[in-house]
């Protein structure tokens, strides 16, 4: 029994053996196949690649063709092609030069065979993880390769095709080869194609040995997108790009920390540049038509300078032309400063689809410079539109006709002012855009809350900073501000029934092997009918007679609104940075920008050159529509008129006879009580002082200020306080104080010194037509020249050194009106019309807007 059970202990030890063996066995095999099915995949994929090489080698050097862009009349009106390229040789590339590409597009170029199978398999997982073809992985010789079989879709089978072509360039040629054919190939931006080309470009460097290491760093980062980081379309983009190119030579130790600092300090000036010559129509719309066929479809320069691509496009020629035109009148601009001329831009949009209608980058606009058209500059108070009334009737429930408080104060720290230092107490919502007022659009804004009037705008396509979170932002006072482009597109929406569209320059891209990309609309409601048509109805008031932007008028049915920022600099606050126009037919949607690309002592818009904008817009906008019919706003359903919803309005007070005169030893105040009012608020402007300032309440109907200085004339008026709200503000009465000048002896009520008054009023012309009151003529009496002026011309002869001799005939005030006061000081109308000029507010980012247009009178 012990014997028979050891025997099948023995028997199982070889068996065990032989199944060790034949998994072993197995293993070889399967790795033997796997090899062979590798190698035989790689030879096909390798033989593929040859293939495709051999039948398309000439395509390394050589494009397919020139792409085509067509207007929206399918016309064409440019091509696409490489203009500006010169080859060089692989040893007149610097050591430098290759490292910062190497580092920057391929760190292992030397060590892999055109596929870098590492970035290929984390590239894998990350397509898998996203479900999507996303990540790159493209080794310098598969970017190489991409330019052979050219197709921007992220397909796997594209990746393929390009992994077998990379692997057949790699086996055919030494990596300097690859190099070199990559060097000169590629496209660099601006009609730079090869760097000796963008060297040349972009530095006004003829020998690649002369680059320093900012600029080498600086091409370097520019294959990944040369639109995008071109140092003279956007410096800045440029700049943070370099940054990255030096901080992954530094890691990989090509490069000192010390050189890696210096080197990214470095601003570009763009005065290096060397223009390329140029040879197509419009190449302010051309260059955005490559810009977006990048940013919506990923559609690259090189792809289409080599593809032989056919775009249509939304571009009316005719429009264009008109644009073009404009922009070399230099009538329409101010004179050039010693250093820089003023510029601007311009684009106009269809309203019902978003296509862009023509674009200017700039005046003298070249191929591949600052596109001026969507790059953010303060808006002024062609914001407020957009943040602070529409969301106040969209989301609150305000009228046209709703109440406004004008009355001066504080928000917060916040102070902004109006722009002639007076205020009216309540104004309507449609005199408030009319007059481009500042106080009623801060305090609408606070009362409806920065959020609402933020996330209204957001849907209309505009763009905030984190720091855009205050007050300021209802006279435009941003961080960075918006584009002509961002302008015309959300303006649209007010003409389109609510309805906002995208702004495109792009119907459809048919590429060589007729794949077609077409554009995808889509549409969005943004706000009702009803909000849109009383934004139109009260727009249309401002161009009209008394309205900032009546400049603007072209004979059309048309809405708007001006925009500008005051200028920050000691002395010249009375002049602008930046003034805007935007407006709208029921057809087309047109913004104007206008200032100095950079703005110092010596370059800012002087204020009698502020209406240049609306200027440019109707010397456009009248050319671009001949032969477009004319069309008047349709009123939707749910739009009613604005008289049939008036609100109740609160009885607004007014004093109409302030007197001043020197007593004793301050100025002495008296007025005529206003009925139902116990309190009244008296204002103050001194020598010097641009503005009034408030003084301490009154309580009774006189007012005695002994805070005055001897010497020097000084300005009152008061407003009736009448329960919370306040009233009309009075006529402005003034005294001369006895110091450095003599003593006036104050007037007898009774007499009627101010009949003839000889009105230094404040259009400081003749001006046309009939003066209806209010024009602050400090005559004989101190009349407020409440009478009927003399007509006149105002021939608007500019005293500055540019010898300006354009001749106006506006509408305006004369100051040699009969005076129906009598009194000293005046009688002022119930409702004291501001003059048409308005200088800034107050913004707490830098932004402080009015609208200050030119003398009318």
């Amino acid at each position: 029994m012990a014997a028979s059970s050891k025997t099948p202990s023995k028997g199982k030890k070889p068996k065990k053996k032989g199944n060790a063996a034949k998994v072993i066995l197995g293993v070889i095999i399967a790795a033997l196949l796997a090899l062979i099915c590798a190698m035989s995949i790689y030879l096909v994929v390798y033989l593929n690649g040859l293939k495709i090489l051999n039948a398309n080698i000439d395509k390394l050097d050589d494009a397919l063709g020139a792409s085509v862009i067509y207007d929206a009349d399918k016309q064409e009106i440019a091509k696409v092609i490489k203009e500006n390229r010169e080859n060089v040789k692989f040893d007149q590339f610097p050591k430098q030069l290759v490292d910062a590409f190497v580092a920057t597009e391929d760190r292992r170029f030397y060590e892999h065979a055109g596929v870098d199978f590492w970035s290929l398999g984390r590239a894998v997982v990350k397509d898998v993880i996203a479900r999507s073809a996303v990540e790159g992985g493209s080794t310098i010789t598969q970017q190489l390769a991409k330019n052979v079989f050219l197709n921007s879709d992220k397909t796997f089978f594209r990746k393929g095709t390009e992994m077998s072509i990379a692997l057949a360039i790699d086996n055919q040629f030494t990596k300097d080869q690859i190099l070199e054919k990559y060097l000169n190939r590629i496209y660099f931006g601006s009609q730079a194609y090869g760097v000796k080309a963008a060297a040349k470009r972009y530095f006004g460097v003829t020998e690649l040995k002369d680059l320093q290491l900012w600029q080498i760093a600086t091409l370097a980062g520019l294959p990944k997108a040369p639109s995008k980081y071109s140092p003279i379309s956007d410096p800045e983009a440029s700049k943070d790009r370099r940054g990255v190119v030096l901080r992954l030579m530094a890691d990989q130790g090509l490069i000192t920390e010390e050189e890696r600092a210096q080197a990214a300090a470095v601003d570009y000036d763009p005065k290096t540049q060397i223009p390329v010559a140029q040879s197509n129509l419009f190449p302010s719309f051309r260059d955005y038509v490559i810009k977006e066929a990048y940013d919506l479809y990923g559609v690259t320069d090189e792809q289409i300078t080599n593809g032989g691509y056919k775009i249509y496009t939304t571009l009316n020629s005719t429009a264009q032309k008109a644009m073009d035109k404009a922009y070399t009148n230099a009538k329409l601009f101010q004179p050039d400063g010693p250093e820089q001329p003023m510029q601007s831009s311009m684009v106009i949009i269809d309203n019902a689809s978003g296509g862009i209608v023509a674009m200017t980058g700039g005046r003298d606009y070249k191929s591949g410079t600052w596109n001026r058209a969507y790059k953010p500059r303060q808006p002024g108070s062609s914001f407020k539109p957009l943040v602070v009334y529409a969301p106040a009737i969209e989301k609150k429930g305000y009228l046209p006709t709703s109440m406004l408080d004008d009355t001066k104060q504080e928000f917060g720290k916040y102070a902004p002012r109006n722009y002639d230092g007076q205020y009216l107490g309540q104004v309507d919502m449609t005199y408030a855009i009319k007059k481009s007022k500042n106080i009623p659009a801060v305090w609408t804004l606070s009362k409806i809350g920065i959020n609402t009037g933020k996330d209204f705008a957001k849907q209309l396509g505009i763009t905030f900073d984190e720091n855009d979170n205050n007050l300021a932002m209802a006279l435009g006072g941003m961080t960075k501000g918006e584009s002509p482009l961002q302008m015309a597109q959300a303006y649209a929406a007010f003409a389109n029934n609510g309805v906002y569209n995208q702004g495109h320059a792009i119907l459809k891209i048919e590429k060589s092997d007729g794949t077609i990309i077409d554009y995808k609309a889509d549409p969005k409601k943004v706000m009702s009918e009803k909000t849109s048509w009383y934004m139109t109805q009260m727009m249309k008031e401002v161009v009209t007679s008394g309205g900032t932007g009546v400049r603007a008028d072209f004979g059309r049915p048309l809405a708007g609104k001006t925009g500008s920022t005051q200028l920050d600099l000691k002395g010249l606050e009375s002049h602008y940075r930046d003034i805007w126009f935007v407006g709208y037919t029921p057809q087309w949607t047109g913004a104007v920008w206008a200032g100095f690309d950079k703005t110092d002592s010596k370059h800012y818009i002087r204020k009698n050159y502020s209406d240049r904008a609306n200027m440019v817009f109707s010397a456009v906008m009248s050319e671009a529509m001949k032969g477009i019919p004319v069309k008047d706003f349709e009123r939707p359903s749910g739009g009613k008129q604005i008289e049939q919803e008036k609100p109740p309005v609160q009885e607004k007070k007014s004093v109409t006879d302030l007197r001043a005169g020197w007593q004793n030893s301050g100025v002495r105040l008296s007025w005529t009580a206003s009925e139902g009012t116990s309190a009244y608020q008296v204002f103050r402007k001194g020598p010097g002082e641009t503005d009034f300032s408030q003084l301490t309440p009154s309580n009774s109907t006189e007012y005695m200020d002994q805070t005055v200085q001897p010497g020097g004339t000084y300005e009152y008026y008061v407003v009736p306080a009448n329960g919370d709200a306040a009233g009309v503000q009075s006529n402005v009465a003034s005294v001369n104080v006895p110091g450095t000048e003599p003593t006036p002896t104050p007037p007898n009520p009774d007499d009627n010194n101010g009949e003839n008054g000889n009105g230094n009023n404040n259009g400081n012309g003749n001006g046309n037509g009939t003066n209806n009151g209010n024009n602050n003529g400090n005559g004989n009496g101190h009349n407020n020249g409440n009478g009927n002026g003399n007509p006149g011309k105002d021939k608007d002869k500019d005293k500055d050194k540019d010898k300006d001799k354009d001749k106006e005939k506006n509408p305006g005030n004369t100051g040699g009106g009969t005076g129906n006061g009598g009194s000293t000081g005046g009688t002022a109308s119930p409702t004291p019309t501001p003059t048409p000029s308005e200088p800034a507010g107050s913004g707490t980012t830098g932004s402080r807007d009015g609208d200050l247009q030119p003398n009318n009178g």
